[in-house]
C-alpha cells in the first residue's frame, strides 16, 4: 500500500510543474498589460516602462519564472499589484469564507444524496426511485446563479429569514456564520446532490445483485444490517472518489456563488485578481487550487486501494 501510495504521489509531482508552467505563460500572453493599469488613464509610455521595469516584467520569462517558483517553492507569492500588500497575507484572510463554504455544501450534499441514491437502489423503479432522478435531472440542469437568485428571493426577501448578502466570520458565531452561508452552500450543493445521488444510487445497486447480497439475505439477516455491513461498506469506494473529487471542485468552484452572495473568498478574489491582471495573486490562487485539487484526488486513490486492496496491487 506504502508504494502504491508513493508512486500516486510521485506522479503529482510533474502534473504540478507543468500547470504552474501553462498559468505563468498563460497570464503573460493575455491581453492587457498591469503595467498600463496600474499607471492609470494618464500615464505616459516611459510611466509604464518604469513600472514594467519595477515589477521585473522587463526580465525574459523564463527567468520570471523561475524566480516566481523558486520563491513560491518557500510559500512567498510576491505583493499583489492591486492590493499592495502579501499576496499569501491576502490569501488567508480570505480562506474562511470559502472553506466554510465548501465544508458545509459538502455536508449538506452528502447528508441528502446518500440515503436518497441508497433509498432509491434498494427499491428500484418506485416512486423514491423517480425522485432521486428528478433530482439529479434538476440539480445538473438549473445553474447555480439562478437556485441562488432564487433562495434569496424566497427566504432572505420574501420570508426573512437569512441575510441577502456577505458573511460573518467564525470569530462572530457560529449561527452567525451558518445564517450567512445555508443558502449559498445550498445553492451550491445541487450541483453535487444529482451528481453524489445516482453515483451511490449506481454502486448501490451494483453490490445489491452480489452473490454474498444474496446469501446473506438467504440467512435471515434484517435489511438494515446488511445494507449498512455488507452494501453500502463495498459500495463505499466510487462514492468516496466522487465526495472527493466534488470537494475539490468545490473550493475552485465558488466563484459565482461567492459573486451572487457577495462572499469575500477566495473565488471573489480570484474575478477581482484577473480584472486587475494582478498577476502575483491570480498565479497563487490558481497553483493553490491546482495543490488542493490534486491532493485531494491523490487522497481518493489512497482511500480506494484501501477500500479495494486490488487496487493497489
Amino acid at each position: 500500500m506504502f508504494s502504491y501510495a508513493m508512486r500516486r504521489f510521485i506522479t503529482t509531482i510533474p502534473v504540478l510543474l507543468g500547470i504552474s508552467v501553462l498559468v505563468f505563460l498563460t497570464l503573460r500572453v493575455s491581453s492587457g498589460d498591469p503595467a498600463a493599469i496600474l499607471g492609470g488613464d494618464a500615464v505616459t509610455t516611459e510611466q509604464i516602462e518604469a513600472i514594467r521595469q519595477q515589477l521585473g516584467l522587463g526580465e525574459p520569462v523564463w527567468k520570471q519564472y523561475l524566480l516566481w517558483l523558486s520563491h513560491a517553492l518557500r510559500g512567498d507569492f510576491g505583493v499583489s499589484y492591486y492590493y499592495k500588500m502579501p499576496v499569501t497575507q491576502l490569501i488567508l484572510s480570505r480562506v474562511e469564507p470559502t472553506m466554510v463554504l465548501a465544508v458545509l455544501t459538502l455536508a449538506v450534499s452528502i447528508l441528502i444524496a446518500i440515503p436518497l441514491g441508497t433509498a432509491a437502489a434498494l427499491r428500484a423503479g418506485s416512486i423514491a426511485d423517480s425522485l432521486s432522478t428528478a433530482v439529479a435531472v434538476v440539480g445538473f440542469s438549473v445553474p447555480v446563479f439562478v437556485v441562488g437568485y432564487a433562495l434569496i428571493g424566497l427566504f432572505s426577501i420574501k420570508l426573512g429569514l437569512t441575510p441577502v448578502q456577505g458573511y460573518h466570520r467564525l470569530s462572530d458565531g457560529a449561527l452567525a456564520t451558518l445564517a450567512s452561508t445555508i443558502l449559498p452552500s445550498l445553492a451550491l450543493a445541487t450541483v453535487y446532490i444529482g451528481l453524489l445521488t445516482r453515483i451511490t444510487r449506481a454502486s448501490v445497486l451494483e453490490v445489491l445483485n452480489a452473490d454474498y447480497v444474496r446469501t446473506a439475505k438467504a440467512k435471515g439477516l434484517m435489511p438494515l444490517p446488511i445494507t449498512i455491513k455488507h452494501v453500502l461498506r463495498n459500495a463505499a469506494a466510487p462514492i468516496v472518489t466522487v465526495v472527493a473529487m466534488g470537494f475539490a471542485s468545490l473550493i475552485s468552484g465558488v466563484v459565482v456563488t461567492e459573486s451572487v452572495f457577495n462572499i469575500p473568498g477566495l473565488g471573489r478574489l480570484m474575478v477581482d485578481a484577473v480584472l486587475a491582471r494582478d498577476y502575483p495573486s491570480v498565479q497563487a490562487i490558481i497553483l493553490i487550487f491546482t495543490v488542493f485539487y490534486v491532493l485531494i484526488n491523490l487522497l481518493a486513490d489512497i482511500s480506494y486501494g484501501i477500500l479495494d486492496p486490488r487496487v493497489a496491487s
